[in-house]
């Protein structure tokens, strides 16, 4: 394990969309150094097929102290997801997958449990965020489309291969520019939280596991 390596992972752009606040977010905090530990980020791909190998790729080469999955919701504010479930389910979704994959009550690790819990300090973080006067909630599901699916198998490759390391996803709100797209194209308005404060949120999230672990 690199003791003093935080990883941070983040979606590629989806939908209508050509820009995707996890990966943003991500990028921005990409070779900063906090508390004395590096920050180094990568994009997924929101593609099925890929998310598990990718996900597997930057734990085996990385091996951090720290990793956090960013993904994109429709939510007000930072929501600290507590646990991801085995299954992806597209089923119900108007948007799919990259490669145009619709999953429709698949498991995701035939050999995995039904559900893994975040190992990041969750309600530490939550409390830090508030502190801070940022808006953030806990949150008890983190859906059946891309993100739980990276959350998952980061859990499930961190257990099996006997891993002490905190991990966990967490959802940030959609940009501005998003939320007014989608209003001048007349679809149904969403929330909106500015790239500058969903950073700074994500600092103070990755400060606080580094204080826990340290």
């Amino acid at each position: 394990m690199t003791k003093s390596l935080v990883v941070l992972t983040g979606f590629e752009p989806f939908a209508e969309f050509n820009v995707n606040p996890s990966w943003e977010t991500a990028k921005a905090l990409d070779n900063r150094t906090i508390d004395s530990f590096r920050v180094k980020s990568f994009q997924v791909p929101l593609v099925y097929r890929q998310i598990k190998p990718e996900i597997e790729r930057i734990l085996e080469t990385q091996r951090p102290a720290v990793v956090i999955n960013l993904g994109q919701s429709y939510r007000s504010q930072i929501s600290l997801e507590r646990v991801a479930i085995n299954l992806a389910d597209l089923t119900e979704s108007k948007v799919l997958y990259n490669c145009g994959t619709r999953p429709g009550d698949e498991i995701l690790e035939p050999n995995g449990p039904a559900a893994y819990f975040t190992t990041l300090p969750v309600r530490e973080i939550l409390n830090r965020l508030l502190q801070n006067h940022i808006p953030a909630e806990m949150s008890y599901t983190a859906g059946t489309f891309g993100c739980n699916q990276v959350f998952f198998h980061m859990m499930h490759k961190i257990h099996n291969d006997n891993q002490t390391v905190a991990a966990g996803l967490i959802h940030v709100p959609s940009l501005p520019a998003q939320a007014a797209q989608l209003q001048v194209a007349g679809k149904p308005k969403i929330p909106s939280a500015s790239l500058e404060t969903t950073i700074k949120g994500i600092e103070v999230a990755i400060r606080t596991t580094i204080e826990r672990i340290d």
